[in-house]
């Protein structure tokens, strides 16, 4: 009991003289890790777009060579940033660019290498998502689009992805909360996110348990807070759970397979005059 009540000593002596040092951190935690879901998803949906475009045996060999190396590259790209840790790829990405240019070019700020190589990272992983989300569409709606002369790139983008959306938001919010986490591991290129604060202030101080719980307790509250958004956005998406299907298909609507609303008794009054 003893240690629980200066647990709770430190914890509010830290944040009394670091408190601000850690909503700031905690912001740039999350600043990041937001632009960098939002980045990492255009990535993938790229490159889901681009591993879906159909090549026929008949196609020219320019074209079915061209959309080979296409797949390759990205096919190369998924697998090395998904099967490497993030901290060696900040490592490779921050202090590789002047160790190959011999000190000639240095990244412009610690924010952009951050940026570059978790978007990258979430890029990688979305990729995958979106491919998966793309195929589990049924093959019979791109084919229609095609039927009344839509281009591949026209069929993604108003027909099978709008569908395949509600499909990868569960796993866009995975890698959202994944990044929250994740940017951790940016302290090693110096930038100043939320676990940077933590080994800043534990430098000062020597509290490193009490700093440590501060850390736990604020990424928790990223994380639930972020959760609870992301299941609300999802509902939103899904829509209201009590609509019924209107068509205009006489055999649906007389086999009893379609429910109408019953007309307001205001709506019943004008037809009757």
């Amino acid at each position: 009991m003893d240690k629980l009540t200066q647990l709770i000593s430190d914890i509010i002596k830290l944040w009394q003289s670091y408190g601000l040092i850690y909503l700031n951190g905690m912001w740039k935690t999350f600043s990041l890790a937001l632009i960098c879901t939002v980045v990492g998803c255009l990535i993938g949906f790229l490159c889901g777009i681009l591993q879906t475009i159909p090549y026929a045996k008949t196609d020219h060999a320019l074209k079915r060579g061209f959309l080979w190396l296409v797949r390759a590259v990205i096919r190369i790209y998924v697998e090395v940033f998904r099967g490497t840790p993030m901290i060696l790829q900040a490592v490779f990405v921050y202090y590789g660019l002047p160790y190959f240019t011999n000190n000639a070019v240095h990244w412009s700020s610690v924010w952009l290498a951050a940026f570059v190589v978790v978007s990258i990272n979430t890029g990688a992983y979305m990729a995958e998502t979106v491919r998966g989300g793309i195929l589990s569409v049924d093959a019979g709606q791109t084919e229609g689009a095609k039927a009344i002369g839509m281009t591949h790139v026209k069929t993604m983008l108003h027909v099978i992805l709008p569908q395949a959306l509600r499909s990868i938001m569960p796993q866009i919010g995975n890698n959202f909360i994944i990044n929250l986490k994740d940017t951790a591991v940016m302290f090693i290129i110096g930038y100043s996110e939320f676990f940077a604060t933590h080994k800043a202030v534990v430098g000062a101080t020597f509290l490193y348990f009490p700093s440590a719980t501060i850390e736990m307790i604020g990424y928790l509250f990223m994380t639930l807070v972020s959760s609870f958004l992301l299941r609300w956005w999802e509902k939103k998406m899904d829509g209201s759970a009590s609509y019924d299907l209107a068509t205009k298909d006489t055999l649906a609507h007389t086999s009893g397979m379609t429910r109408f609303p019953a007309p307001s008794r205001g709506a019943q009054g004008r037809k009757g005059r």
